[in-house]
């Protein structure tokens, strides 16, 4: 491809891209979201389509895994609530007008008639906000599975387009770039996940000692919860002392709000996630805290993701800068010829993108 033709079509695919941006600014999260869960669910892909089904059979399988494991966040929230619905029925309905809280020498009345108001209020609001929402919910998640399939059926479109307006000697650069996205992405939700885990476990352990009837669904809730950025199992630990305090408790629901914040609410962020993020994602802990918190607070949710990739990505810029650009497989474990490309990198001038 002639360089005057090739940075045309670079400064094309710039400007377009940021058109798309902003049109489909909206849906942005959602298709940022559907390619990292693609990078993470294109291993099982190839393992599909390893053992002689077609592209198509191998992309589908991997979509449905990865939109199975999105509605499986939600179902174990929807069943505690479906079976425990009657309780909070009973629980709503037994709240008196007033509330006397006595702790030692000290006694305060809590008149609890203005907060039930406001929680209605809030209650009526979210669900008619929710039904409001729930055609755009239901197209996002179109759109993502849409997406998802796409991007696994043909994996290497998008890298043979990117290739072919990079000159070649560029071409070890983004392949450092997009091993080290692939490997981050990938460590990312496995990190997500053992959090996720171990922060069930010291739930559990927590309401089983605090003496709460099924601390088993209260930790499957927490656990869960922990893919909720901000909020997360804080949720469970507030409701407990709120139920404890209600049923005359004070004690108990002071105990749970203080030692259940520390041990549920904060630690698993705080203490393991970092502790676990430095191996996982080959970053120092404190690099991947600044992305991991600066990605939540500047993009929201999905910032969990993308403040620590984009971290990820610049210190690999550093790391190949401070090695004056040359990667080597010494370098970089795994880093060869790309299996899809000639030996000298370059990118095939047939249209076939089929990837193998």
């Amino acid at each position: 491809m002639q360089p005057s033709r090739r940075t045309a079509l670079a400064a094309l695919l710039a400007g377009l891209l940021v058109l798309a941006a902003l049109v489909l600014a909206s849906v942005l999260s959602t298709v940022v979201f559907a390619i990292t869960v693609a990078y993470v669910l294109y291993p099982f892909r190839e393992m599909v389509s390893g053992r002689s089904y077609p592209d198509r059979v191998a992309a589908g399988a991997a979509t449905a895994a990865g939109f199975l494991g999105v509605v499986a966040l939600a179902v174990p929230i929807a069943f505690v609530l479906y079976r425990r619905r009657r309780d909070l029925l009973t629980f709503f309905e037994a709240i008196p007008e007033r509330i006397s809280v006595e702790i030692g020498a000290f006694a305060y009345a809590l008149e609890t008639a203005p907060l039930l108001q406001a929680a209605q209020a809030t209650l009526r609001d979210l669900a008619i906000s929710l039904a409001a929402a729930a055609p755009v919910i239901a197209l996002k998640l179109v759109v993502f599975v849409i997406l998802v399939y796409g991007l696994l059926l043909k994996p290497n479109a998008p890298r043979v387009a990117v290739l072919r307006l990079c000159p070649g000697a560029y071409h070890d650069v983004l392949f450092a770039l997009h091993r080290r996205t692939a490997s981050t992405l990938r460590a990312i939700y496995v990190l997500q996940g053992a959090t996720a885990i171990a922060t069930f476990a010291v739930a559990l352990v927590t309401f089983a000692a605090l003496g709460y009837s099924s601390p088993f669904a209260l930790a499957v809730v927490a656990g869960v919860l922990q893919f909720v950025p901000v909020l997360g199992p804080s949720v469970v630990v507030v409701a407990l002392a709120v139920v404890d305090l209600v049923a005359g408790n004070a004690f108990r629901a002071m105990i749970v709000l203080v030692v259940g914040l520390i041990l549920v609410g904060f630690i698993p962020d705080a203490v393991i996630r970092p502790r676990l993020a430095g191996g996982a994602t080959d970053l120092p802990v404190s690099v991947y805290f600044v992305g991991f918190v600066g990605g939540l607070l500047t993009l929201g949710a999905i910032g969990f993701v993308v403040g620590p990739l984009v971290v990820a990505l610049l210190a690999e810029t550093v790391r190949l800068l401070s090695e004056n650009g040359v990667p080597t497989q010494q370098q970089l474990p795994g880093l060869g010829a790309d299996p899809d490309l000639p030996p000298d990198g370059t990118p095939p001038e047939t249209d076939d993108e089929h990837s193998s």
